[in-house]
């Protein structure tokens, strides 16, 4: 099968598209055919591993799973003996976190995995772009102990985790004041936010907010206490990372097929030119979400 292979830390330029073994099939997994993924922040992240630190986590000279790719959709093709879950031609989506491996042409996964059947309003290009920011927002929100009629403010708001965020948020109850720049204005207010704030003319921290949710990484505390009311809470994307849940994919699929999550999809790219969306998504201008499809020519 082919495969993206991380070939060691650095630009785009060392994603190589290989010819590797098809991943064989245990007792209790499923092999899923990909039809689509993404690239991600978190898979440019991996890539460069500029610190030193995330290499002991990673790989010291190379990332120890080379195949990145943390979101995706397919239908399964077999199943282990075991399996009851499902069977083949099932249509599913997946999200498999930092144990990546979607960035290929197939992939096994665990029957217990964060695997679901795909929501059946959507196409698979969609499908593959609702788990990696759906989960993440999610996390974080709990985190925060988002609650009805709260104030709640996300920075970063046309990103994969903050469109994500405002759909949420939004299902929660919340007023929500999206920060992003003025060109995304239009994208934002679509799925939701109430106010809109550009971070490049305007200092949003003159108002007060029940709960500030940094989806970029690119604010502080510090910088953002004085924003906050009396018990209110700062939370952000660098303070952790959001475990894959099937129950929280469980989730994010009956909110899509409600029509209350969309997928906000910026780009889509052929497999074979998976560089240039790293390239892309590395300039950390997207909208939403950057999709890679794998099987182009499936009914999208």
């Amino acid at each position: 099968m082919k495969a993206a292979i991380c070939t060691t830390y650095g630009p785009p330029s060392v994603i190589q598209i290989q010819e590797v073994e098809k991943p064989p099939v245990k007792d209790n997994e499923v092999l899923i055919k990909i039809y689509a993924t993404t690239v991600t922040p978190g898979d440019c992240v991996v890539r460069t591993s500029k610190m030193w630190a995330m290499r002991l986590l990673f790989g010291i000279r190379k990332p120890r799973k080379p195949i990145l790719g943390s979101e995706l959709s397919g239908k399964i093709e077999a199943v282990g003996k075991n399996v009851k879950k499902f069977k083949p031609g099932d249509p599913v989506i997946a999200y498999n976190g930092m144990k990546f491996g979607a960035h290929a042409e197939y992939i096994t996964l665990s029957e217990h995995a964060a695997l679901t059947i795909k929501p059946e309003n959507m196409t698979y290009e969609q499908a593959a772009a609702i788990a990696f920011g759906g989960t993440t927002a999610l996390y974080f929100l709990r985190k925060g102990n988002i609650r009805k009629g709260q104030k709640v403010l996300i920075y970063g708001a046309s990103g994969s985790v903050g469109t994500s965020a405002i759909q949420l948020s939004k299902r929660f109850g919340a007023e929500v004041t999206a920060v992003c720049s003025s060109k995304n204005f239009e994208l934002v207010t679509s799925l939701g936010a109430d106010h809109v704030i550009d971070y490049t003319k305007e200092d949003f921290t003159k108002n007060r907010y029940d709960l500030i949710f940094d989806a970029v990484g690119k604010s502080s505390k510090s910088h953002c206490k004085d924003a906050l009311s009396v018990g209110g809470k700062y939370i952000s994307v660098s303070h952790g990372i959001a475990k894959e849940n099937v129950e929280d994919l469980k989730f994010l699929k009956e909110l899509a097929e409600s029509g209350t999550l969309k997928a906000v999809i910026d780009r889509c790219y052929p497999f074979d030119q998976i560089t240039q969306a790293h390239e892309y998504v590395e300039k950390g201008h997207k909208k939403g979400n950057v999709v890679i499809l794998i099987e182009p020519d499936i009914l999208r």
